[in-house]
């Protein structure tokens, strides 16, 4: 097995310490007799140890050995998975390297472990030959990875030779694409010794636009910018405003849902980190993926002054911004930058040019060309809320006059009238089973 990785030529950028190199030098060490039985029996408990953690933390099933190599496979970022990525198979003599790495995947697929379990007198491969794993809640592992892998896992199992291999790996890179924004929805910004990282968020709630009961006016701008957006037609920046608790940040949750499978990303990033876009959109802007950097409950000080990168980055830095790449905000504020009086008064003890100063306050507002407000609802919105939220609760069995009435109660004592006080409203019904 170490003899046939080690001819790898585009996946040759493996872990040193990953599972596959550790297993494919025990497996080498056995072939050779050149081991102590107890320690290479410890080893190989160690890469299944491995393997286990790793399938429990993507879901994985069935045969996890053949979940493992497609995992590799859907996940390594080189040239020719990046290029499969936007054009699929293509002509060219990097195929042949390409078919002399799909052949040595195929017989890792194919390999048998029987020999070494049986000298060995240990069973565990043939354990995760055959797993079935524990059922578990989607919010326990990657679910969006893990259906993926699973797919690629068996179509490989099922194939005859290494042309059929090619054909699913390249087909499966142009469908879901490779690495970590092909694999996942969204990602949030880190900083680690390797700089700026962008690390996937694992767990997102599953939310749709009809969800969101009401704003169909506000639902429909968003709507019809987002596909312009995705089918590569011009498209706005956004900025959802208004009230709190109206539903600004679930819609744009909700279009991410919507909107993934035709290859759209989402990046969160807070404002303290907005020193890092520049970095952020040099990772994704030759990604063959639409990219929405997202910031919610976006506002700004008099003394905060992380708007200026917001600003360059948007509009007016040298450097484009790329065509995949949009911003999307979230904010309670309309003109998102604390105005005070003395910005708008005609007599002020410090500042000469007071146009000057409202101009600069409003000049990031005036970058997002789509600006969609949403308000509060009145009370009749509100109690269309409430009953559509129940209606996707069938545990509550209150009748519509006596759920209103209730919800009339708990909007008084918490919070207001709002779609999040619905929502909470319904939570708390539905808990107690009325």
């Amino acid at each position: 097995m170490y003899k046939e990785i080690s001819k790898l030529v585009i996946y040759r950028n493996l872990e040193p310490q990953g599972i596959l190199t550790n297993l494919a030098k025990i497996c080498e060490k056995f072939d050779r007799k050149d081991f102590n039985r107890d320690t290479l029996i410890n080893d190989i408990y160690k890469e299944i140890n491995k393997l286990l953690e790793i399938a429990t933390q993507y879901g994985f099933d069935y045969n996890l050995w053949h979940c493992y190599l497609a995992y590799i496979l859907a996940t390594n970022e080189n040239p020719f998975s990046i290029t499969s990525e936007k054009a699929g198979a293509k002509d060219g003599t990097v195929n042949k390297f390409a078919l002399n790495d799909f052949e040595i995947f195929k017989h890792l697929f194919d390999y048998d472990f029987s020999r070494l379990e049986m000298d060995l007198g240990i069973d565990c491969f043939r354990t995760i030959l055959d797993y079935h794993s524990i059922e578990k809640h989607e919010q326990r592992y990657n679910k969006s990875v893990s259906d993926k892998v699973k797919v690629l896992s068996r179509e490989i199992n099922q194939s005859k030779n290494t042309e059929e291999v090619f054909k699913i790996v390249t087909g499966f890179y142009q469908t879901y694409g490779v690495g970590k924004f092909g694999l996942n929805k969204a990602f949030r910004v880190h900083h680690s010794d390797m700089g700026v990282e962008l690390c996937p968020i694992k767990n997102i709630d599953d939310v749709r636009l009809n969800d969101l009961i009401g704003y169909e006016i506000q639902k429909k701008k968003l709507i019809e910018n987002t596909e312009a957006f995705v089918a590569g037609r011009k498209a706005n920046n956004c900025l959802l405003f208004g009230d709190s608790g109206t539903g600004k940040s679930t819609s744009i949750k909700a279009i991410l849902n919507e909107y993934y499978e035709q290859g759209l990303r989402m990046i969160e990033i807070y404002k303290h980190q907005f020193q890092d876009l520049t970095s952020v959109i040099a990772q994704i802007k030759n990604r063959n993926y639409k990219f929405i950097i997202f910031m919610d409950d976006l506002s700004f000080e008099e003394f905060e002054i992380e708007y200026k990168y917001l600003k360059a980055v948007i509009e007016g830095g040298l450097e484009t911004k790329p065509d995949n790449v949009l911003i999307y905000a979230t904010s309670n504020r309309r003109h998102l930058i604390r105005e005070t009086w003395s910005d708008r008064s005609d007599i002020s003890k410090d500042e000469l040019h007071r146009s000057d100063t409202v101009q600069e306050k409003l000049s990031l507002v005036s970058r997002f060309g789509v600006t969609i407000n949403y308000s509060k609802p009145s009370q009749k919105e509100f109690f269309e809320i409430v009953k559509g939220l129940a209606q996707k609760n069938p545990e509550i069995t209150l009748s519509d006059e006596k759920l209103c009435e209730e919800a009339n109660k708990w909007e008084l004592s918490h919070g207001g009238i709002s779609g999040r006080t619905a929502q909470q409203f319904i939570l708390n019904i539905a808990g107690k089973n009325l």
